[in-house]
């Protein structure tokens, strides 16, 4: 059986093969949840292509997982999985209800420094998924905070910026911004240094 995914023709697979995550099937979930956010879905395909570029900084064996949770890390704002209202949290409950594996739901949860806003807002539940903070996270983290609100490729000092212009000067994005802007920071310097360790090893 095929779908089209916004004039893709792919595979519907099943969601593991011998443990292995498949990507394919993370974007259809992703199209399905999020087929009427137009702006976040184009958001969420840049990110995934992104995160295909940056794929390298990572180990091979973690590769579709990487692509998984980049396909996958913003269905929090689809209305099927609005619990909370934090959609770091939300997608990843979600993911979890629906069998996706632990680590993949985990890292959805803490995407991009989410735990930081999480604190902002007074969310502790973020604790109930392991925050691995790995060479996953920070690609993935990479991947998201270098594309834009439309996918369209973004250098990450200015995402920091248009998420403070959008979000205003007393919402939990700026409250968090002290803690968060340095992680992102950290964790794509790291994703850059893996990238030239690999390409001259």
């Amino acid at each position: 059986m095929s779908g089209a995914v916004h004039g893709h023709t792919v595979s519907h697979v099943s969601l593991i093969i011998i443990d292995r995550l498949v990507p394919a099937q993370a974007m259809c979930l992703a199209d399905e949840l999020l087929g009427d956010l137009p702006q976040r879905w184009s958001h969420t395909a840049g990110v995934a292509g992104r995160a295909a570029d940056l794929a390298a900084a990572v180990d091979p064996a973690d590769r579709d997982l990487l692509l998984c949770a980049a396909w996958l890390h913003d269905i929090g704002y689809a209305a099927a999985a609005r619990d909370t209202g934090f959609h770091p949290l939300d997608g990843a409950r979600l993911l979890r209800r629906r069998g996706w594996p632990a680590r993949l739901c985990a890292l959805v949860a803490h995407h991009s420094g989410a735990s930081f806003l999480a604190a902002a807002q007074g969310i502790g539940s973020l604790a109930e998924f392991d925050d691995e903070r790995s060479a996953v996270t920070d690609a993935l983290a990479c991947a998201d905070q270098t594309t834009g609100v439309r996918g369209e490729p973004v250098f990450l000092e200015d995402r920091l910026a248009e998420v403070l212009r959008r979000h205003g000067a007393c919402s939990p994005h700026a409250a968090a911004h002290e803690g968060r802007a340095p992680y992102l920071r950290s964790a794509a310097n790291r994703v850059q240094s893996r990238l030239l360790a690999t390409a001259t090893s």
